[in-house]
């Protein structure tokens, strides 16, 4: 069977970020209208939202700077260069040997760091108080992220995204209580990435509980339509992490067009479950109050924790 070259696999992984990171917010929607007993507008709903922005004229402030300007195209710029990074189908990929979970952390968090500075630019009470919070939970949410990528990074002997999916792909799958901590954590950290309750409400702009809505409320036109596709693939980009680090079982590793199409057929499984999950979250829990959100950050942490301490006393 013909190989396919690493070039190509990480092309098509990008094309494939592009395209399902819209679906998969509109299966979220979906299925959250559905546990609600409300009428969905379908899963294409993200692609013509997108679309009508696109044509609509940008409405820059005066004193708009070129932060304000740049920043759209840093943050959809960001999880395009994470898609050649993170193994979606395939450990087969052109970055796979250089580029590691750091630099992805590290990518991400320089998208927050400049959507917070646009937030600020243009001086409005919103962006400022947007800014501060997100700032505010990023604080308490990196280390989780960071804690929670180390325990994995020990069990799998490296810091290569690709390597790690192999390690623990080749493996046979048991409850590792290390993993199991670390996952809890992601799990949380997913939240958060993804604005997600009970941490924040992508649906709303009430002053009171809003978050990352309040930083983008001053964009309009095509750089509004970038901003929200790549929050779009932001969060299924960590989605696919999680699944990378945890359930890599089904990715290929080599540029087999057959095992390409199994690990797609894969990926859609298991990325729809944890979309899943995400909603039977949102529905059973109500959103937390700001300053309760310490408690809640802070027990990813302390789940992050138990799985490094886990790692050394137990593995």
């Amino acid at each position: 069977m013909k190989e396919l070259n690493p070039i190509f696999i990480t092309v098509l992984q990008v094309v494939i970020v592009l395209a399902i990171a819209p679906v998969f917010i509109g299966w979220l929607n979906m299925l959250k209208c559905w546990s609600q007993g409300r009428s969905s507008a379908g899963l294409l709903q993200p692609y013509r939202d997108i679309a009508k922005l696109f044509v609509k004229d940008i409405v820059l402030a005066k004193n708009a700077s070129w932060i304000f300007r740049f920043t759209p195209y840093l943050v959809f710029s960001v999880p395009v260069v994470a898609s050649v990074i993170i193994p979606i189908i395939s450990t087969n990929l052109l970055l796979s040997p250089t580029a590691d979970i750091i630099v992805l952390i590290a990518l991400f968090a320089t998208a927050r760091f400049f959507t917070a500075l646009a937030g600020m630019d243009i001086g409005t009470a919103f962006g400022g108080m947007g800014a501060s919070r997100e700032m505010m939970i990023a604080s308490l949410t990196e280390p989780a992220i960071l804690m929670a990528i180390f325990t994995v990074s020990l069990a799998g002997k490296s810091t290569s995204l690709a390597h790690i999916a192999q390690v623990f792909a080749s493996s046979v799958p048991i409850m590792r209580p290390s993993l199991v901590f670390a996952a809890i954590a992601f799990a949380v950290v997913i939240l958060v990435e993804g604005g997600r309750i009970p941490v924040d409400n992508p649906s709303t702009h009430l002053e009171l509980t809003m978050v990352h809505e309040a930083m983008i409320l001053e964009y309009s036109g095509r750089h509004l339509a970038l901003i929200e596709w790549g929050s779009m693939m932001r969060v299924f980009l960590f989605v696919t992490l999680g699944v990378a680090c945890f359930v890599p079982w089904g990715i290929a590793k080599t540029g087999n067009i057959t095992e390409i199409a199994l690990s797609f057929f894969f990926m859609i499984i298991k990325v729809g479950i944890i979309g899943a999950g995400i909603v039977f979250v949102e529905t059973g829990i109500a959103k937390m109050r700001l300053f309760r959100l310490t408690e809640f950050l802070g027990g990813a942490f302390l789940m992050a924790t138990l799985g490094m301490l886990s790692f050394f006393i137990l593995e």
